[in-house]
C-alpha cells in the first residue's frame, strides 16, 4: 500500500464512517444524534472531521436545507457495503456457519441468465444451507418498486429510471441480437444486411424505446430507420421470444440466453452480427433498509464478488462464444 493511502487508512477514525452513514440514513444531524444517543454538537464535529479527512464537502446543510453531495453519496454507498461486511463477521467466525437461518426475497427481471450470479448463490447456499430464498419474476420497473417498498430484499433488473431511494451495482452486461423464427421469410438466410430488416414487422420489449432500459437497442433501430409495424410487445423475455418464434416479426433477444434455441433451429440470428447493442443488468438494493443477517450477508457477498471480478468476465456472450 502506497504511503499516502496507508496514512489515510491508519489515521481514519472508523467511527466517523458509522456516524456519517447514520446522518444520511436519518436525513439530519439532530435525528442522527438521537439515533446514536449523542448530542448534536458531537455529530457536527464528527461530520466536520470526516470532511476534513476526505478533503471534500459531504453534506450541504443550513437551518432549512439538508442534501448529500455527489461525493457524499459515493461515500455513503461504500459505508453501507463496508458495514454489511462487518455485520457478517461474527457469523463468519463461528465454528458452524451453516447454523445461520433466515429468508431472503429476491425479485428478478424475466430470464436472468448470469453464471456469475449463479456462482455466488451456489457458494452462499453451500455456506449457509439453512437459509431459504424465494425468487419472484417481474418487469424491471416492478422489481425496483418491490425493493423500494421492502417487498423484496434484493433485485436484479435493467435500470429504466434510477430510483432515488435505491443503490444500483452493475451485475452483468449482455449483448442483444436480432432474431426471427422458422416461419419468418428471412429465416436461414446468411446474405442479409441491416437494410433487409427496415420494413419488417417488429416484436420487442415495452422498454425498447429511447427513454427505456433497452435504449441501446432502440438507438440502433432509430439509426437504421426501421419502419416496420410493431406487432407485439411484452415485459417478459419468454413472451417476446414466443412471438418471434411464432412468426409475428423479428426482434431483439440476449444472444447468450437464446443460444440453445439457435442451435435447435427455433431462432435465426439476423444482422448485425458484430457490434451488437450492450445492455446493463443491475443488482438493486435499498441502502437504508433494515436487513436480517442472512440478507445482509448475501448482499455483501454479491457486492464483494462484483467488485473483485472485472466487467468483461461478467459480460455475455463470454470468451469462447460468438462475440458481439
Amino acid at each position: 500500500m502506497a504511503g499516502p493511502r496507508r496514512r489515510f487508512v491508519w489515521e481514519l477514525d472508523w467511527n466517523l464512517l458509522r456516524t456519517f452513514m447514520v446522518i444520511v440514513q436519518e436525513k439530519g444531524l439532530t435525528a442522527a444524534g438521537e439515533k446514536l444517543s449523542l448530542k448534536q454538537p458531537t455529530i457536527s464535529n464528527a461530520l466536520r472531521r470526516l470532511e476534513t479527512h476526505m478533503d471534500c464537502r459531504l453534506i450541504e446543510r443550513n437551518a432549512s436545507h439538508f442534501s448529500v453531495t455527489p461525493a457524499g453519496q459515493r461515500l455513503f454507498s461504500e459505508c453501507v457495503a463496508l458495514f454489511d461486511i462487518v455485520s457478517g463477521l461474527p457469523q463468519r467466525m463461528e465454528q458452524h456457519p451453516g447454523d445461520l437461518t433466515g429468508h431472503i426475497d429476491i425479485a428478478l427481471a424475466s430470464h436472468v441468465v448470469c453464471p456469475f450470479f449463479d456462482d455466488v448463490l451456489a457458494a452462499f447456499h453451500r455456506a449457509f444451507p439453512e437459509v431459504t430464498l424465494s425468487m419472484t419474476v417481474a418487469s424491471s420497473h416492478e422489481v425496483a418498486a418491490a425493493v423500494a417498498n421492502r417487498d423484496a430484499s434484493l433485485g436484479v433488473c435493467l435500470m429504466e429510471e434510477r430510483h432515488p431511494k435505491l443503490e444500483y451495482d452493475l451485475l452483468y452486461r449482455e449483448a442483444f441480437g436480432y432474431f426471427c423464427g422458422p416461419r419468418h421469410p428471412l429465416f436461414g438466410r446468411s446474405d442479409l444486411s441491416l437494410s433487409a430488416l427496415r420494413h419488417e414487422p417488429y416484436v420487442s420489449f415495452k422498454t425498447d424505446q429511447m427513454s427505456g432500459a433497452l435504449w441501446p437497442v432502440a438507438l440502433l433501430r432509430q439509426k437504421e430507420g426501421f419502419e416496420g409495424a410493431v406487432i407485439g410487445t411484452s415485459s417478459h423475455l419468454e413472451e417476446v421470444k414466443r412471438l418471434i418464434i411464432a412468426g409475428f416479426g423479428f426482434g431483439p433477444l440476449p444472444i447468450h440466453v437464446v443460444e440453445d434455441d439457435v442451435r435447435a433451429g427455433r431462432l435465426w440470428r439476423l444482422p448485425p452480427l458484430t457490434e451488437a447493442p450492450m445492455v446493463d443488468v443491475h443488482l438493486v438494493h435499498d441502502p437504508s433498509a433494515r436487513r436480517g443477517r442472512a440478507e445482509g450477508l448475501l448482499l455483501a457477498e454479491l457486492r464483494q464478488a462484483i467488485a473483485s471480478q472485472p466487467l468483461d468476465e461478467r459480460s455475455y456472450p463470454g470468451p469462447g462464444s460468438e462475440r458481439a
